[in-house]
């Protein structure tokens, strides 16, 4: 299981129902921490159900990626469109760890934002 899989079937480039992808990619007891805020699943679900009503398109570049037994961690860049033209391109560092069943039990993320010139950084 890959975060830029899920990323893109969240919010980047949905082919499914939230609750669909949230099923596919995030156990039942999963939490989400980004920049010191800690989200349960619902929260998480909430954050991304708004995102994803203003996300017109994105992409996802995977910089780096590694797992070992439960313990995951990537570092990614995204460029996104928003709905009223405006664009975001940050990088993120993001640390997890899976469940049993092999979605994703706890991600914590950290990241910047990326200005127009800055070249996508490269492992």
């Amino acid at each position: 299981m890959h975060l830029s899989d899920a990323l893109n079937e969240l919010a980047l480039a949905p082919t499914r129902a939230l609750d669909e992808a949230l099923d596919a990619y995030y156990a039942p007891d999963f939490t989400h921490r980004s920049d010191g805020r800690t989200l349960d699943r619902t929260g998480f679900a909430q954050m991304v159900a708004g995102m994803r009503d203003r996300i017109v398109s994105g992409t996802v570049t995977v910089l780096d990626e590694f797992r070992d037994g439960s313990a995951y961690a990537e570092r990614h860049v995204y460029e996104i469109t928003m709905a009223d033209g405006s664009t975001i391109r940050r990088e993120i560092s993001v640390f997890g760890s899976y469940a049993e069943d092999g979605r994703f039990r706890h991600l914590s993320e950290t990241g910047f934002d990326l200005t127009p010139d800055e070249t996508t950084p490269t492992a």
